[in-house]
């Protein structure tokens, strides 16, 4: 290895090395604040308290936003996972024209900014008299994570060999439990990535949600938002440091889930 060589290591490894700490530091920062005993954030914190994780229990409004933003994100992932599987085959063994006009159509909500998405999505429902909130919610949740799903079942689909769904239906089974019991346990990989991401995109959306809730029906986000109006305190970095929390423990349950199927089928 030459000087340049090394050189160019050492200046990959140094900006590499800034990035991470870019990335990370406004993680670090949060799950600090979130220990202080002040009642403003300040860094370093004077002393270390679980002060604001106590004051959690005496929010107003905040478990029944963490249940909402929880049953929306598990019916909408699980949604997004029937409807995307259904247009995934559609589009991969499909042999009628617009098919990539359809899968680009599917994953265009990831290529709009989240308020024009949110704005359309309103004036949408407003115009069939659609005035329930938990519905709207659910609708434009589902929105959101099916291009999560989509485009990763895309990707896979395109490399499965769909004559074991025809093998499994001449033994049998009909298309539907063929699909169930032969397609899904040889993506489950795809499945897994693809509803994970669509679980957090669900329980992290922000710019959807605040066109379509209303005064009984807050998400988290949106929760944490009329927290920061009313009473920004360290509280709020509590409650970030337990979605930091929560996606961690579904990241890591996923990769544990992933690398068991995959010594499973080795």
């Amino acid at each position: 290895m030459t000087g340049t060589d090394r050189l160019a290591l050492a200046l990959s490894w140094v900006v590499a090395l800034g990035c991470v700490i870019f990335l990370m530091l406004p993680i670090v920062i949060t799950l600090a604040a979130s220990f202080t005993s002040s009642a403003v954030y300040t860094l370093p914190p004077p002393e270390w308290s679980l002060r604001w994780y106590q004051s959690l229990e005496r929010r107003s409004g905040l478990w029944e936003a963490v249940t909402l933003s929880l049953n929306l994100a598990v019916v909408s992932t699980a949604i997004s996972l029937i409807l995307g599987t259904l247009a995934a085959i559609a589009v991969t063994r499909g042999s009628f024209r617009g098919r990539e006009a359809i899968a680009t159509f599917t994953v265009s909500p990831l290529m709009m900014p989240g308020l024009v998405v949110g704005v359309a999505l309103l004036q949408f429902f407003r115009e069939i008299g659609l005035r329930d909130a938990y519905v709207s919610l659910l609708l434009g949740h589902i929105v959101i994570t099916l291009p999560f799903v989509m485009r990763t079942l895309l990707a896979s689909m395109a490399a499965f060999d769909f004559s074991l769904v025809d093998a499994a239906r001449t033994l049998g089974l009909s298309y539907p439990r063929a699909i169930f019991q032969v397609l899904v346990p040889n993506l489950a990989p795809a499945y897994l990535t693809g509803g994970l991401f669509a679980f957090l995109a669900s329980m992290d959306n922000y710019p959807i949600s605040i066109f379509l809730t209303d005064a009984r029906n807050k998400t988290l986000p949106i929760k944490m938002l009329q927290y920061l109006e009313e009473q920004p305190d360290p509280s709020l970095a509590a409650i970030s440091s337990g979605l930091i929390l929560l996606a961690c423990i579904v990241l890591v349950i996923g990769s544990r889930t992933v690398g068991l199927n995959r010594m499973i089928r080795g």
